[in-house]
C-alpha cells in the first residue's frame, strides 16, 4: 500500500485524503493541530512546520513521497530533502515557480510563454519609468506569499506608489494593467511516468481578488480554449512537473497571458470531483506514486462552483447547511474549518446541461447558506 505526505494539513490535503480511500493509499500530513482539516477526515498527523527540514525529514521517513498543498515550504527545502535520496513531488524547479512570481515569468518569457510587461524592483524611480511607459494606473504585487487578493497593490500614480514602497524594503513585482477579457485556469497533471493529462480550461471569475466561482466551458472560443490547454502541456514539461498544477492566464484583446502558476491542487480543479471522469485530487495522488492517471474529460455538459466563505461579521455560512442541500442539483462541500471574515470554508459545485443552469444552482445554494434569496 502505498504511502503518500503532503505538507499542509488544510482543505486540500482533506479532498486529497478523501479521493485517496478508493485508492486504498494512506496520507499522512505535516500540520500543526489535530483539529486540521485533513487530519479529521482521517489522515495520520505528522505534527510539525512546512518551512522546518527536520520536519520536513521526519515526514519523509513516514512515506513513500512527500508533496505538498501550498507554498509555505521554501524550494531550497525540497531540494534539500531530494539530494537526500527522498522523492518529493513536484521537484524544487517546478515548486520555486509556484512561490516566486518573478521567477517564473522570467523563466517562461525566456522559454516564449507570453507575458505581461514586468519589472522587479523597489527603486521608485524605476517604478516611475515604468509607469511612463506602459500607462497608469500599475499593480505592485509582492514576488512571494500573497493570495487570495493579498499581496497585491493598485497604484494609480507616482505618488500613490511612492506612499507604498517609501517605507518599504522590499521588492515589488510591477505590471501594467493590462484589459483583461476573461480569466482561465487549465488544471494539468505529470506523474512520474512522464504520462500527461490536462483538464478542460475553466473560467474563473473573482471578488475583490479573491476567487468566487468557477465553470466550465469558460465562455471562450473553441480555439482559445485550445490554445490555453496546449499552453498548460507546455509549461508542465518546462518545469518538469510530477503532480498537479494549475497554470493560470488572463485572456486579452492580444491573446492569452500567463498570470501565475500553482504548483499543486488548486481552487480552479474542485468541481472536478462531480464534473470530470477523474477529479483532480485523485490524479495528484495517481501521478505522485506512479499509478496511470484517470481521464480528465467532462462527464457532463457543464458545470460551476462557487466558493463559501466567512461573512463580514466572521459568521459561518454552514450553520445553514440545511438550507444549501435543499437546492436540488447542489453538491456542498464543508472543509472543517474555523470560521473567519472572507475565509475560504468551503465550496458548491453544481452539473447541468448549460452553464447558466449550472451557475444558477451553485449561486441558489451559496445563497441559501448565506441566508439571502439569489439574483
Amino acid at each position: 500500500m502505498a504511502t503518500v505526505g503532503i505538507v499542509g494539513a488544510g482543505q486540500l490535503a482533506r479532498m486529497t485524503q478523501q479521493a485517496a480511500i478508493s485508492l486504498g493509499v494512506e496520507v499522512v500530513v505535516l500540520g500543526e493541530g489535530s483539529q486540521a482539516p485533513a487530519v479529521r477526515a482521517g489522515a495520520t498527523l505528522c505534527p510539525g512546520r512546512p518551512d522546518r527540514l527536520a520536519d520536513l525529514i521526519r515526514l519523509a521517513d513516514m512515506v513513500d513521497v512527500v508533496t505538498l498543498e501550498h507554498e509555505q515550504t521554501p524550494a531550497d527545502l525540497l531540494e534539500r530533502l531530494a539530494a537526500l535520496g527522498y522523492r518529493v513531488a513536484p521537484g524544487a524547479v517546478a515548486a520555486r515557480l509556484g512561490q516566486d512570481k518573478a521567477e517564473a515569468r522570467a523563466v517562461l518569457a525566456a522559454s516564449g510563454i507570453p507575458v505581461a510587461p514586468w519589472v522587479l524592483t523597489g527603486d521608485l524611480a524605476a517604478i516611475d519609468a515604468f509607469g511612463a511607459r506602459h500607462g497608469w494606473p500599475l499593480f505592485l504585487k509582492s514576488p512571494t506569499g500573497g493570495y487570495d487578493g493579498r499581496g497585491v497593490w493598485k497604484v494609480r500614480s507616482p505618488g500613490e506608489a511612492a506612499h507604498l514602497v517609501r517605507d518599504s524594503d522590499r521588492d515589488f513585482l510591477v505590471e501594467p494593467m493590462i484589459p483583461i477579457r476573461h480569466e482561465l485556469s487549465v488544471l494539468v497533471v505529470r506523474s512520474t511516468r512522464g504520462e500527461v493529462a490536462a483538464y478542460p480550461a475553466v473560467e474563473t471569475v473573482q471578488r475583490d481578488g479573491q476567487c468566487h466561482e468557477v465553470f466550465v466551458p469558460a465562455s471562450v472560443p473553441a480555439r482559445t480554449a485550445d490554445a490555453a490547454h496546449q499552453l498548460a502541456l507546455r509549461i508542465a514539461d518546462l518545469v518538469d512537473l510530477v503532480g498537479t498544477m494549475a497554470v493560470e492566464l488572463f485572456v486579452t484583446g492580444e491573446g492569452l497571458v500567463f498570470n501565475e502558476l500553482a504548483v499543486r491542487p488548486h481552487n480552479s480543479g474542485h468541481l472536478s470531483i462531480e464534473a470530470c471522469t477523474t477529479s483532480q485530487f485523485e490524479n495528484h495522488l495517481r501521478a505522485t506514486i506512479g499509478l496511470p492517471l484517470g481521464a480528465p474529460d467532462l462527464r457532463v455538459p457543464a458545470a460551476a462552483m462557487v466558493n463559501v466563505v466567512g461573512g463580514p461579521d466572521g459568521s459561518d455560512p454552514f450553520e445553514r447547511l440545511a438550507c444549501g442541500l435543499a437546492v436540488p442539483g447542489a453538491s456542498l462541500h464543508r472543509y472543517g474549518k474555523e470560521a473567519r471574515p472572507s475565509r475560504k470554508l468551503g465550496h458548491v459545485t453544481a452539473t447541468g446541461s448549460t452553464v447558466t443552469i449550472a451557475r444558477t444552482t451553485a449561486a441558489r445554494a451559496v445563497a441559501a447558506l448565506i441566508g439571502e434569496r439569489a439574483a
